[in-house]
């Protein structure tokens, strides 16, 4: 038998947002990649990455925040809830977000991983028992950003694969037109 990841296939052309979703090798679940270009600095996505009291302007269904813990000046760990439609149940998730430096000063990696056992279930919402974040960054220049992002994630409880794969792009593509809006502000 052969696993074989599926080719990234295009999903959303739009506002120079590429958005493509692939099977995974294991799991049903798609994967999905962003392609997109960003008229930003460095220092200023970072620092917009990392506050995450600001993810409600513009990360999609992001409902509420609370960092839980700065690790150092390129790791903290915070706690997330998302806003599902009815009659689904709101999810929750804790992320250690991590900005790793490349060789050189043109390159850096951002990746936010699940942490599902962090904290206690919280009956309220359904834990989110695995996601995986990777932001590969490419400084073209002193004011434009280009962003390879993946990203893979089990939102856990009983929604249907079919449903979250016919609606993974909605999400990521919504919050890169909200994070493109907020950098140029």
């Amino acid at each position: 038998m052969s696993l074989a990841q599926g080719n990234w296939e295009l999903k959303c052309n739009k506002n120079a947002i590429q958005v493509y979703t692939r099977k995974p090798l294991t799991g049903n679940l798609k994967e999905l990649r962003v392609i997109c270009e960003l008229a930003t600095t460095k220092s200023l996505l970072i620092k917009t990455i990392q506050d995450i009291n600001s993810y409600a302007k513009w990360v999609y269904s992001t409902k509420a925040n609370t960092l839980l813990k700065t690790v150092n000046a390129q790791q903290l760990i915070y706690h997330s809830v998302s806003h599902l439609p009815w009659p689904l149940k709101d999810r929750d998730l804790i992320v250690q977000l991590s900005i790793i430096p490349g060789i050189d000063n043109n390159n850096f990696e951002m990746s936010a991983v699940s942490l599902p056992n962090y904290l206690p279930l919280d009956g309220n919402f359904v834990r989110v028992p695995y996601s995986s974040a990777l932001w590969k960054v490419t400084v073209l220049n002193e004011h434009s950003l280009k962003i390879d992002y993946t990203f893979s994630v089990d939102p856990g409880g009983n929604i249907p694969t079919w449903l979250v794969n016919s609606t993974l792009a909605i999400g990521p593509y919504n919050s890169f037109v909200k994070l493109k809006e907020l950098l140029n502000q």
